[in-house]
C-alpha cells in the first residue's frame, strides 16, 4: 500500500488501502486513524506505528466504531484457514537473499582460487623452464 515507497503510509495511500479492503472512510476519519497510532505526529504511519494498530487490536484498545478496528479486523490472517504461506514465502524470500549473498561470496572466493592456481602453474612453468635450460648451459 505504500505506493509512494517512502515506508510510510499517508493519508490518501491509507484512503486506497481501506477502499481496497471495501471499508472506506471519510477524510476526517482517515485523520483520526492516523492519529490514534501516530507516535512522532508526522502525520503518517511508519511500519512499526501500522504494527501497533494489530498490538492495540489484540490487548482490546481500539476503539469500536475506529476506523482502525476495522482495519485490523480486515487485515487480520486466521493462520487455522490461510496456514502459514506468509511465513512459508518469508523465510523462502530469505533463504534466497542469503543463498544470493553466499552466491557472491561463492564466487569471489572462485575466483580467488582461481588466481592461486594461475600462480602455481606459472612458478611450476618457470621451475621447468629453469630446469630444462640448465641443461642446455652444461
Amino acid at each position: 500500500y505504500d505506493s509512494g515507497r517512502d515506508g510510510y503510509i499517508d493519508l490518501m495511500e491509507l484512503k486506497l488501502m481501506m477502499e481496497k479492503l471495501g471499508a472506506p472512510q471519510t477524510h476526517l476519519g482517515l485523520k483520526n486513524m492516523i492519529k490514534e497510532v501516530d507516535e512522532d505526529f508526522d502525520g503518517k504511519l511508519s511500519f512499526r506505528e501500522f504494527l501497533l494498530v494489530f498490538h492495540k487490536d489484540a490487548a482490546g484498545e481500539l476503539e469500536e466504531d475506529s476506523g482502525l478496528l476495522t482495519l485490523a479486523k480486515l487485515s487480520e490472517i486466521d493462520v487455522s484457514l490461510e496456514g502459514v504461506k506468509g511465513a512459508k514465502n518469508f523465510f523462502e524470500a530469505k533463504v534466497q537473499a542469503l543463498s544470493s549473498a553466499s552466491k557472491f561470496e561463492a564466487e569471489i572466493k572462485a575466483e580467488q582460487d582461481e588466481r592461486k592456481r594461475e600462480e602455481e602453474e606459472r612458478k611450476h612453468r618457470r621451475a621447468a623452464f629453469r630446469e630444462l635450460q640448465s641443461a642446455f648451459t652444461q
